[in-house]
């Protein structure tokens, strides 16, 4: 055990290995008050989105500029929509909080693609769907399609992504114009362990290895 506990401090010590794993979680493409795209960062450590970009089908770096989402911290989630964006946050009941990017005009078609980008250019997601289209998925038109399962985040296959219902596994609800979705949450996004949480298990591997010396202590004298 004295020989295990300093790797397990050293473990529980050590840094959490950055993953910037971001990914389309929802997407709308008509009806309501207007289309909107959610991307979500299902990492563990932040993201800078300074320099990342969206796109249509026409698949081209910086057309819709994402910097003003800035830092993206784990688990959070992030909305670009063609309205102004206090309309979305009033339509949806969003508090200020969540990051919602309005205006872009590339609109989106009821066969189309959506396509992440970071800084370097670099494709990061893309969802191309069309249920009138070889593409397949669902007709998000007045509702929202999210991914079936964490298996379809990022595998570009719109057939395994479901249409939103009202109270359905991610919360989808009916905003003030009528539309069906669940935007700036996921349940995808793993809560992010808090720091007191790291402290509580320290503070149990050093429990632990006091009592396995104190007995260690007690066999000797006996």
């Amino acid at each position: 055990m004295n020989q295990l506990l300093p790797l397990l401090l050293a473990a529980a010590l050590a840094p959490q290995a950055a993953q910037a794993n971001v990914n389309i979680t929802e997407w709308m493409y008509g009806g309501g008050s207007g289309e909107f795209v959610e991307f979500t960062n299902l990492g563990n450590s932040a993201v800078d989105f300074t320099g990342w970009s969206y796109d249509d089908d026409s698949r081209l770096v910086g057309v819709f500029d994402l910097s003003a989402f800035g830092i993206v911290g784990a688990g959070e989630s992030v909305i670009i929509t063609e309205i102004d964006a206090d309309t979305f946050r009033l339509d949806w009941g969003l508090s200020a909080s969540v990051k919602v990017l309005g205006g872009y005009t590339n609109n989106l078609g009821r066969a189309d693609e959506i396509n992440l980008f970071d800084a370097s250019g670099n494709l990061v997601d893309r969802l191309t769907y069309g249920d009138n289209a070889a593409a397949g998925g669902p007709r998000t038109q007045n509702a929202s399609g999210y991914a079936g399962s964490f298996a379809a985040l990022g595998a570009n296959t719109a057939t395994a992504w479901v249409l939103s219902s009202v109270g359905d596994v991610e919360g989808s609800y009916m905003s003030l114009s009528g539309a069906i979705g669940s935007p700036g949450v996921t349940s995808f996004a793993a809560p992010v362990p808090e720091p007191e949480t790291y402290a509580m298990l320290l503070a149990g591997l050093c429990l632990v290895g006091f009592m396995a010396k104190r007995r260690k202590s007690q066999q000797l004298a006996d």
